[in-house]
């Protein structure tokens, strides 16, 4: 049998849901969103995936000003670097799919990276940390560049998916596939274009993601200081347009939209929704399923969850 894909899932991520949780003063919503995870990490579990794919963004621990790829498959050992309470260590990943996906995808006209030990952040880990809680599953960790312009546009994101989906039809083995977009929504970080930084932090931020490949700790504690002084920044409008394309299985809209037009509406942050066009597209843009949508002032972010299943889009039996 070819490969399958069973589930897609949207995620928003924060590490301020492990280290502030005691300090979060929208507790209801938190508690919302955290259940959302749970609902959406059980029908991950109902769905019996075999391999995740998990595409998402990384904050400068594992990729540096030296080397930014617009999109890197591991295909070989992954290591989640652990910070903030998230999952620390190596991971397992399905090697004979994340080849596979590499080769087809160049085959496709993309030109990914790839990395034989791809150390990865909380852009994924949390989706290891709250959906795979539990599950023997492996991973095809899928990094896509939304930090450090210029970025891959939203369209070329969504073509992307779109491989990714044909990739694994023609899988040469039985795999049941789930594939997670981790990131957004709207929300701005105190996060300067490194080509063009203004003041100390935004100076200091950029020597940290130039400098920090082996040296982190020694930039790690004013960063964090940085971000927490932030204000919050969050455009609703645009979070609830953008989950009812979701819903309503009209993702592609957003390929249209520009880098820094989507940063002027709904903050550099949510240059991260990329990732849940990819997985939508993998998906075949079918209709998804909101769980959750909180706008969490005391994470910096509109936290959502949204399921994509292809069982409740089959044609009935005649």
């Amino acid at each position: 049998m070819p490969g399958e894909i069973v589930l897609g899932v949207g995620a928003s991520h924060s590490t301020l849901m492990n280290t502030h949780w005691d300090r979060t003063r929208q507790k209801d919503e938190a508690v919302r969103f955290r259940d959302a995870l749970r609902e959406a990490r059980d029908l991950l579990a109902a769905a019996r995936p075999d391999t995740v794919v998990i595409a998402g963004s990384n904050h400068f621990r594992g990729f540096w000003l030296d080397l930014i790829p617009a999109f890197t498959i591991g295909v070989g050992e992954c290591v989640a670097s652990g910070e903030s309470g998230t999952p620390k260590g190596p991971l397992p990943v399905d090697v004979p799919l994340a080849r596979h996906l590499a080769a087809s995808l160049v085959q496709d006209g993309f030109d990914p990276a790839f990395s034989a030990r791809l150390q990865i952040d909380h852009g994924q880990s949390h989706a290891v940390q709250y959906l795979l809680d539990g599950l023997d599953v492996q991973l095809v960790p899928l990094v896509v560049n939304v930090f450090a312009p210029p970025l891959p546009t939203t369209a070329r994101c969504a073509a992307l998916g779109e491989a990714v989906h044909a990739a694994v039809r023609a899988f040469p083995g039985d795999r049941r596939v789930a594939v997670i977009g981790s990131g957004g929504l709207s929300h701005r970080l105190p996060w300067p274009d490194w080509r063009d930084p203004h003041g100390d932090d935004e100076e200091f931020m950029v020597a940290a993601w130039l400098n920090g490949r082996g040296d982190w700790a020694r930039y790690d504690t004013r960063r964090r200081e940085i971000i927490r002084a932030a204000p919050s920044v969050i455009n609703t409008d645009f979070d609830e347009d953008f989950l009812h394309l979701i819903e309503t299985g009209r993702t592609t809209r957003m390929c249209g939209i520009g880098t820094d037009e989507l940063e002027r509406t709904a903050g550099n942050g949510a240059q991260e929704i990329r990732t849940w066009l990819l997985m939508a597209a993998a998906l075949g843009h079918i209709p998804g399923r909101r769980l959750a949508y909180e706008p969490i002032h005391d994470w910096l972010t509109g936290m959502a969850v949204a399921v994509l299943d292809p069982t409740a889009h089959k044609e009935p039996a005649t």
